[in-house]
């Protein structure tokens, strides 16, 4: 749909009037100028020449052009859709267990630990396919949706923790299920699971899930994380060794034969962690040789199809006839053909639009060569410092080269200079990833916030929303734990003795007032009262519990 970007601009319009009026007076004044020298039949004859027509004729052209400037400046576009970029690749969806048997360090430094890093080798190891990201303890969570920003898909993975999942356990089939409801049915794309867990609880209904994923044509590898032998897990609320409902050790084992039935069932292999390297090869080979056909497309930015070079080049024959054009009422147009080889000059150095500039630079970005989009993108806003397109997609190139501030200037500068919501609320989004991961939470807050008044149903934005509110909630417990160290720190001084008359000042305790009879009978009460409770506790111990408890590892 047709629309100017640049609405404000018509405010310019308000000259014309001005210019209108500017025009009478001369007319008026020149007539004035007429009586004033006397003679009519001389003045008639001096003007001879010259044609008022002509004069108004030259004063409408000017008033069209620039009123067509005025237009130009608007900016009249279509939308032209989003670019597709194909991209040969698969999905694929990492299936992360963030139970706390995960953070058994049999495997230094720790189970989870060495899980993330692999799935970021992983990553770093596919750059054309679209990753997603599902965590899984007792039930199982969309951390990340499939995409092909794998740099947002490293934040989530680092974020990940078992206080992200409320409920403990490791029940895989959730996970599974989980995983095959991220999949789009209608994207023909090869689809993937891979699944890295300690498999430590026995799931029945885990298999039966891999085997229906199976026949759907998703292909499921495992990766086994820790050892056969166990370890304990260490409980990082208390700084101590978990223990069960007996009080002993809790050691969380491997469970080797599990992960490879599961990887059996959904066609893949299984895998005992042992080099992250090696490991992460050898999954790729496995996708490699699957996945060579397929190809995905995602969008890299809005376009638009820009119309004001037309007015500009109607604007531009205007004043070049307007300039050529004598008052005179004989003369005769100068050199017509030298007004069509300047309009000719004049229309191909306007044509030269940003437009060539952005393809360029998508086609640097699609190959990850980051400074060439760059220099490509910055040389689209020298020709129009107001692109929206190319503000949009510099910022992203920023993104990508962790300069989170010009990054953010950018999706600034592109928002700034939209009136369509829909870019305004992609600007937001980016925006709020950029400072989120610099660490700006208060602003990444407001940016998330500006995309979701945008656009509520928006669940990315709402999800990032609630972790960067959750992170900004921790953040300030830190700080308030750190203030609250250090005034006690400042205190604790005060209230020592500094020497031994000070100390030979402090109050007294008074002397108790109990007789020795009463003490011995109150001691007595007292002993009476603690035979009661312990007889209680023994009759509680020996009543068989209404519940088993829960595992919470």
């Amino acid at each position: 749909m047709l629309h100017f970007q640049y609405i404000e601009y018509f405010i310019a319009l308000a000259a014309v009037p001005l210019m209108i009026i500017f025009y009478l007076q001369l007319i008026k004044w020149k007539k004035k100028t007429g009586k004033k020298i006397g003679d009519p039949s001389l003045v008639k004859e001096l003007t001879a020449g010259y044609s008022s027509k002509k004069f108004l004729t030259k004063f409408i052209l000017i008033i069209a052009a620039f009123t067509l400037c005025v237009f130009a400046v608007a900016g009249l576009v279509t939308p032209n859709g989003n670019q597709k970029i194909n991209r040969k690749g698969i999905d694929l969806i990492i299936a992360l267990d963030v139970s706390k048997s995960m953070l058994a360090q049999d495997i230094k430094p720790s189970r989870l630990e060495r899980a993330k890093q692999l799935i970021s080798t992983i990553i770093d190891k596919s750059p054309d396919d679209r990753i997603g990201l599902v965590i899984f303890a007792g039930r199982g969570y969309l951390q990340m949706p499939l995409t092909v920003d794998h740099e947002a898909a490293k934040m989530y993975l680092a974020s990940a923790s078992p206080d992200d999942v409320p409920t403990q356990g490791t029940v895989i089939s959730d996970a599974l299920q989980m995983c095959d409801a991220a999949f789009n049915p209608n994207d023909k794309t090869f689809k993937s699971v891979l699944l890295i867990s300690d498999g430590e609880d026995h799931d029945d209904d885990a298999i039966k899930e891999a085997k229906e994923l199976g026949k759907g044509g998703i292909m499921i590898n495992t990766v086994g994380i820790g050892s056969p032998q166990g370890a304990p897990i260490m409980d990082p609320s208390t700084g101590q060794y978990k223990k069960d409902d007996k009080g002993e050790t809790v050691i969380s084992k491997l469970n080797e034969k599990e992960l490879s039935d599961i990887a059996k069932a959904g066609n893949g292999i299984y895998q005992l962690y042992t080099n992250t390297d090696a490991v992460a090869s050898k999954i790729k080979r496995q996708l490699a040789n699957i996945g060579k056909e397929t190809s995905t497309s995602d969008s890299l930015y809005i376009s638009f199809k820009q119309y004001f070079q037309y007015f500009l080049g109607a604007a531009l024959l205007l004043l070049l006839i307007e300039f050529f054009m004598s008052e005179k009422k004989r003369s005769k147009i100068k050199s017509a053909v030298a007004v069509f080889f300047f309009l000719g000059f004049s229309l191909s150095s306007f044509s030269q639009s940003p437009k060539n500039d952005i393809i360029t630079g998508n086609k640097a970005y699609k190959e990850n060569n980051y400074n060439a989009a760059e220099n490509a993108y910055q040389q689209a806003l020298k020709n129009s410092d107001t692109n929206v397109t190319a503000s949009y997609n510099l910022g992203n190139v920023w993104y990508r080269k962790n300069n989170t501030e010009e990054a953010v200037k950018s999706y600034d500068n592109a928002i700034a200079n939209t009136k369509d919501d829909s870019v305004k609320q992609k600007a937001f989004y980016n925006k709020g990833v950029a400072l989120q991961a610099a660490k700006k939470l208060p602003q990444s807050i407001t940016a998330y916030e500006n995309a979701l008044i945008l656009n509520p149903k928006d669940e990315d934005a709402r999800q990032n929303l609630q972790r960067v509110l959750k992170e900004q909630k921790k953040q300030q417990q830190q700080n308030k734990n750190q203030n609250k160290n250090k005034n006690q720190q400042k205190q604790q001084p005060k209230n020592q003795p500094q020497n031994k008359e000070q100390k030979n000042n402090q109050p007294q305790p008074s002397p108790s007032k109990l007789s020795k009879q009463d003490a011995e009978e109150k001691l007595k009460s007292l002993l009476e009262n603690e035979k009661q409770l312990q007889d209680k506790m023994h009759k509680i111990k020996g009543a068989a519990a209404p519940n088993s408890p829960e595992k919470d590892w």
